[in-house]
């Protein structure tokens, strides 16, 4: 009787955690949409001038600043098709504040290429993220030879001497070299499959159960 009821404690609660799961992923979901549904109003307005307006996360902006070339990072990514090369970074001074802007991809062989170097420094038109975290599972930077993995603040700082703004400016436009990223709305969201996964087995694990509890108690 002992082991009966510590099996019927267990399986209880492997399903109570199966749909706190399943309640999470909604939550998420909710988040997800909601998050969404931001970006695309944030990118459907006119950009706006970065310096006399409140700053938030996918803001369409326009700008003019000095960019330090001398500073640059080549921060390692993989372009849309999935091709390995460079985001070209660059510290840039937009009034009193210090930004990082975004440039664009470039492949490993235009690296330190004058040719990259060509933007229109007096009209900047661009978007702002928030810089997220970075993964503690990337290779660490190897900053003397400028080859980064993340934009991790420390390493910032020892390579520029300056703090940034936590908002990194992404370069809009017909940019060919570095090409620009396209910011849009399309992020990843399975919340809605991972919630169903969540709960279906909940549900499984407890009719099998009761079917076990029905032939054996």
């Amino acid at each position: 009787m002992k082991n009966k009821l510590l099996f019927s404690v267990f399986v209880y609660f492997i399903i109570l955690v199966l749909l706190s799961l399943g309640f999470w992923q909604l939550y998420r979901l909710s988040w997800k949409l909601d998050l969404i549904n931001q970006i695309e109003n944030s990118l459907k307005i006119d950009p706006v001038e970065l310096q006399n307006v409140e700053k938030k996360n996918y803001l369409r902006i326009k700008t003019s600043g000095q960019i330090d070339f001398e500073k640059q990072i080549y921060l390692y990514n993989l372009n849309e098709t999935g091709k390995p090369g460079f985001e070209v970074i660059n510290p840039i001074k937009v009034g009193n504040e210090d930004y990082l802007i975004n440039r664009g991809w470039i492949s490993f062989d235009q690296k330190n290429k004058p040719e990259i170097n060509v933007v229109d420094q007096k009209n900047i038109i661009g978007t702002l993220m928030l810089q997220t975290k970075s993964s503690s599972f990337k290779p660490k930077n190897e900053v003397d030879k400028n080859y980064w993995f993340t934009l991790d603040r420390e390493d910032i700082l020892k390579f520029t001497g300056k703090n940034f703004s936590k908002y990194i400016i992404y370069l809009n436009g017909n940019y060919e070299n570095p090409r620009p990223r396209v910011i849009t709305a399309k992020i990843s969201n399975n919340h809605k499959k991972y919630a169903i996964t969540w709960f279906s087995m909940a549900i499984s694990i407890l009719l099998i159960y009761l079917y076990f509890r029905k032939k054996n108690y």
